[in-house]
């Protein structure tokens, strides 16, 4: 299995692939051939929970073709607690930025056509 495939796999459950750097520790969201942070090629997979805080978004009323059906959205970040981590995904059914301030608790809850999906917790 692809790490793509293992990162749709593992997103649908709510989970995150990362890549920790076995020398200093520091987490990479996508395979890397050194650290970023050390220079080190050595790596080991690590899974994280899903879950976090929105750091920002863009809320989408007007979507591209293929995801009309799925509009209001939002495209959010989403900064994954207790890491540096952020990733970003799809969250439904946000009109206004009163639906959402940022801040709010979010959680990975699956994958599909639109990519990762971010829900409030």
């Amino acid at each position: 299995m692809s790490v793509e495939e293992q990162l749709i796999e593992y997103a649908k459950q709510g989970k995150l692939l990362t890549h920790k750097c076995i020398d200093c520790g520091y987490l990479h969201l996508s395979t890397a051939y050194y650290c970023l942070k050390c220079g080190s090629k050595g790596f080991e997979d690590v899974l994280l929970e899903g879950i976090g805080v929105i750091a920002t978004y863009t809320i989408i009323t007007v979507a591209p073709a293929g995801f009309e059906k799925y509009t209001p959205y939002a495209f959010v970040v989403l900064q994954l607690d207790d890491t540096h981590l952020r990733i970003s995904g799809f969250m439904a059914g946000i009109a206004s930025p009163a639906d959402l301030p940022v801040g709010t608790r979010a959680k990975i809850t699956g994958f599909d056509d639109r990519g990762i999906i971010i829900e409030k917790q």
